[in-house]
């Protein structure tokens, strides 16, 4: 695997905003593939005070080297004053798809 790989965690308020934010980050290029998986309950201290939340939960796959810029479109485009934006290191992937990945995200 010659090109880093990463998935990307991010939560949506709703299957609105998260396919607003599918959409746009596979057709710039900055993912190859997001999976939105429904229905998420998220508890966590937010200024403050105990939350939870229904969100949905993107699953992103893009090249390390598309990371910056990723996050930086999630930030214009998300309705919560700090989303979440956590790169996961892959340490291994199938030779295709990795390769698929790599290609999909170049510049």
């Amino acid at each position: 695997m010659s090109e880093q790989l990463v998935v990307v965690l991010c939560t949506c308020p709703d299957r609105q905003q998260a396919m607003m934010l599918a959409n746009t980050l596979v057709q710039e290029k900055l993912a190859a593939c997001v999976n939105l998986l429904p229905e998420v309950l998220s508890v966590y201290q937010w200024q403050g005070k105990l939350e939870q939340a229904e969100e949905v939960q993107l699953l992103i796959k893009t090249a390390y080297s598309r990371f910056n810029e990723l996050s930086q479109r999630i930030k214009q485009l998300h309705s919560y004053d700090e989303p979440e934006i956590l790169a996961l290191d892959v340490k291994a992937a199938g030779q295709g798809y990795a390769r698929w990945i790599a290609d999909v995200t170049q510049n």
